[in-house]
C-alpha cells in the first residue's frame, strides 16, 4: 500500500469524539487524500461516534449538532442514496467510510480473509445459488421494513433466491448473502451459513453502539459470526425507515457489483447516525476483478 492511501492518527480511546476532537481529524483527512480516494476505511473500533452522531456520518456530510437536540428528527440527505456515481469525491464533494471492526485482532483478520474471498465469487457460472432472508419478528416497532422487502422469488433468475420467513429461521438457511431484520436482540447460535462478503443489519435503537453498554445487540455480533459487513444507529434514530438501509435498494446495488461500502451507502437516505462497519472492498457480484491494495 503506498503512503498516500494511509493515514496514522492519535484519537482519544473513548466511545465518542467531542466535536472539537473530530474537527481536526476532519481536517486531516482532506489535506491527506487528494482525489484519486473515493472512501475511507477507518481501522478502528473506538470511537465510533462524534456526540449523536456517527464517525462514519460526521466524515462524510459533517457534523450537525441541530440533530443533538433531537435525535429522532430528520437528518442531513445523502446525495449519494441510491445514486449510479463510482466517484462519490467528484460527483457528490464527499468520502463514504466505513469502520473496519471486530470485537478482536482475530476476528478483524477473518474479517478481511472473507472480504478477499468474496470478490467476484458469486459472479461466477455455475456457482450455487445463494439465499437474501428477509426476517420477520413480533416486533412492531422495529419490523417497519418489511414493507420494503423485495417479493419473494423475485431474483431466483440470478440465482439470488429471496426468502421470508421468520428470524428464527436464519439459523437452517444456506449460502447466506444478505439478512435483514428488526430486533433487539440477535440470535446467532449456532452462527448462519454466511458465503464470504454477506451484509446483515437489524433495525434497533443503538446497534452502532459497539460498546454494547444498552442491553442490544450490536452489529459487531453480526460480524462476529460471520458476516462481512453491517449497520448500525449510534443514537436514538426512532424507526425512521430513511435512517436505516432499504432492503430492496442494498441488495440490488450489491448484485450490480458494488462493493459492500457502495451497496451499504447507497441504501440509507439519511446516514448521519449511521454507523457502516465491516469490509467495504467486499465485491461478490463485481465481473471484473478489482485492484486491491
Amino acid at each position: 500500500m503506498a503512503p498516500q492511501q494511509v493515514l496514522r492518527l492519535e484519537l482519544p480511546l473513548r466511545d465518542r469524539l467531542r466535536r472539537d476532537e473530530f474537527e481536526p481529524l476532519r481536517a486531516a483527512v482532506a489535506a491527506h487524500f487528494g482525489a484519486a480516494t473515493q472512501a475511507l476505511a477507518l481501522a478502528w473500533t473506538a470511537p465510533f461516534a462524534v456526540e449523536c452522531n456517527s464517525i462514519t456520518g460526521a466524515l462524510a456530510l459533517g457534523f450537525d449538532s441541530d440533530l443533538c437536540l433531537q435525535t429522532c428528527a430528520p437528518s442531513r440527505p445523502s446525495s449519494y442514496f441510491n445514486s449510479p456515481s463510482h466517484r462519490p469525491l467528484q460527483q457528490h464533494g464527499w468520502r463514504p467510510s466505513m469502520l473496519l471492526a471486530a470485537p478482536g485482532i482475530d476476528q478483524a483478520k477473518a474479517l478481511i480473509d472473507r472480504g478477499v474471498a468474496a470478490d467476484g465469487s458469486l459472479s461466477l457460472r455455475g456457482r450455487p445459488p445463494v439465499t437474501a432472508m428477509m426476517l420477520g419478528t413480533d416486533d412492531a416497532t422495529r419490523r417497519v421494513r418489511m414493507a420494503l422487502y423485495p417479493p419473494p422469488g423475485l431474483l431466483r433468475a440470478p440465482g439470488v433466491d429471496v426468502r421470508h420467513a421468520p428470524a428464527a429461521e436464519l439459523a437452517a438457511a444456506r449460502h447466506v448473502v444478505l439478512a435483514i431484520t428488526g430486533s433487539v436482540r440477535l440470535a446467532l447460535d449456532p452462527a448462519p451459513d454466511w458465503t464470504p462478503g454477506a451484509l446483515a443489519d437489524h433495525l434497533t435503537s443503538v446497534g452502532g453502539v459497539l460498546s454494547g453498554q444498552d442491553a442490544q445487540s450490536t452489529v459487531l455480533e453480526w460480524i462476529a459470526s460471520g458476516a462481512t459487513a453491517s449497520h448500525g444507529a449510534v443514537s436514538e434514530p426512532c424507526n425512521h425507515l430513511q435512517k436505516f438501509p432499504h432492503p430492496q435498494l442494498l441488495l440490488l446495488h450489491y448484485m450490480q457489483g458494488s462493493t459492500a461500502i457502495e451497496a451499504y451507502w447507497k441504501s440509507v437516505a439519511w446516514p448521519q447516525q449511521s454507523l457502516f462497519v465491516g469490509e467495504p472492498l467486499a465485491a461478490p457480484f463485481a465481473r471484473v476483478p478489482r485492484v486491491r491494495p
